[in-house]
């Protein structure tokens, strides 16, 4: 079940800038779990038991089986005892058999029996009805906004992948999942894995007790070379074909600057304890220039203003043949600090030396741990606003415009198909032009 690119979520990390293998402040807040959120969020009140009949089972719920869905379903087993595999659900059956042929190897727990296994666009419904009570979600991320409804709805626990929506419209349905989650006291975490990463955690505790002083710049690198590409075979729609090659199409996720370049923008944030307030850039195709690669850009550079006038230096690109870094750093008026390499130069100079944890294991441990305590834990608005610092920075990208936040987050831009069929006719989106697009 191999896909070329992000087989295993790993891929996307790096610990030595220059080589890739693959609002209102809320700095107390985030100062506090810097230090906590490896372990397990504390606060006030209950979550839903996940206790039946004297157990702690968690009985998981895959939606979205392709290489990331089944990668985090293997970590959630391998991070916590008592956790069962009950109920799988994906687009295509090929996806589902894949992902089941693969988990079967690890024991009678990872797979779902073949009576929760279901097909096609209304399978997440399925998966949802079943005896499940933790969900992860992990399809094209333009479904991610519908589906995080749903589970919230049908009162389930969540772990859903970032980014979690493509456009304005849907991260105002995700901020609504997430206010209807803390009402019902259920648990969502989500995949921003540097934030369960034990070097990540001590480096922002270092940064947020003042070892940089005031923060007066910051950069965020995702650059690297090509990516996998399913070009068009016969037989397919236009729906299959999308779908099959869903990175290349905005609607389905959002372009790399969100569905990748996420992660950087949100170690960002975290360090600044708040979103940015503006943005303008620009972006083209300048390799990526044949109908197989969809209608999303090959390279952005944007340039983020956040409240307090700090800007943000955030590139990225998918180009062969040019140098890579996937990387995050900030300047300040006592030093300077290399997030990825965990390092701060400066009056406080500082190095991680400790050993890194499994981040992409610890995030469900840490999600598992809060369930089955009782204990409130939710990360979904942190997420919603890195990737909404994603799509604004794309808008402005695709409009050759200012965007401010609330443009972005109000934003009438619907992506998302009129309607989802699998043989009715359905166009490549407009490749957006600079000045021509309109900032809707």
């Amino acid at each position: 079940m191999k896909d070329e690119y992000n087989t295993k979520r790993g891929r996307e990390m790096t610990k030595q800038e220059g080589i890739s293998t693959q609002g209102s402040s809320r700095r107390d807040f985030l100062k506090t779990s810097a230090a906590a959120v490896g372990a397990v969020a504390a606060g006030l009140g209950k979550l839903p038991a996940v206790h039946a009949a004297g157990s702690d089972e968690i009985r998981i719920g895959l939606i979205g089986c392709g290489s990331r869905g089944t990668g985090a379903t293997e970590n959630a087993l391998e991070s916590s005892k008592n956790v069962r595999v009950i109920a799988m659900g994906d687009a295509f059956q090929d996806r589902l058999q894949e992902s089941r042929d693969y988990l079967k190897k690890l024991g009678a727990n990872a797979v779902a029996p073949e009576e929760n296994c279901f097909v096609g666009f209304g399978a997440f419904e399925k998966v949802l009805a079943c005896d499940v009570n933790y969900v992860i979600l992990a399809t094209p991320p333009g479904f991610r906004p519908w589906h995080l409804k749903a589970a919230v709805a049908a009162g389930k626990n969540i772990f859903s992948e970032k980014p979690v929506a493509v456009d304005g419209p849907g991260i105002r349905t995700v901020l609504e999942a997430y206010q209807s989650a803390k009402e019902k006291g259920l648990a969502i975490g989500v995949g921003t894995q540097r934030r369960h990463q034990t070097g990540y955690l001590e480096t922002l505790k270092h940064l947020q007790d003042g070892a940089l002083g005031e923060i007066t710049a910051a950069r965020a690198y995702w650059n690297q070379g090509p990516i996998w590409v399913h070009k068009r075979q016969d037989g397919w729609s236009d729906m299959t074909w999308q779908m099959r090659n869903w990175y290349y199409f905005t609607w389905l996720c959002g372009d790399h600057i969100v569905e990748q370049h996420v992660h950087n923008l949100d170690v960002i944030n975290w360090a600044m304890g708040t979103h940015p307030a503006r943005a303008v850039g620009l972006g083209g195709r300048q390799v990526r220039t044949g109908p197989e690669y969809g209608n999303i850009y090959d390279h952005f550079a944007i340039d983020y203003e956040y409240p307090n006038g700090v800007h943000m230096a955030s590139y990225c690109r998918q180009i062969p043949n040019c140098e890579n870094s996937v990387s995050e750093a900030l300047a300040g008026t006592k030093g300077f600090c290399q997030v990825n390499r965990y390092t701060i130069t400066g009056a406080n100079s500082w190095h991680f030396s400790g050993k890194d944890n499994k981040p992409y294991v610890q995030e469900h441990a840490d999600l598992i741990a809060a369930i089955r305590a009782g204990k409130p834990y939710n990360e979904l608005e942190t997420v919603a606003e890195s990737t909404l610092t994603a799509i604004m920075g794309r808008m402005a990208a695709y409009t050759g415009k200012a965007v401010n936040w609330d443009q972005a987050l109000n934003s009438q831009e619907s992506l998302m198909p009129a309607k989802l069929d699998w043989q009715e006719p359905l166009p490549v989106a407009t490749i957006a032009v600079p000045g021509e697009t309109p900032l809707v």
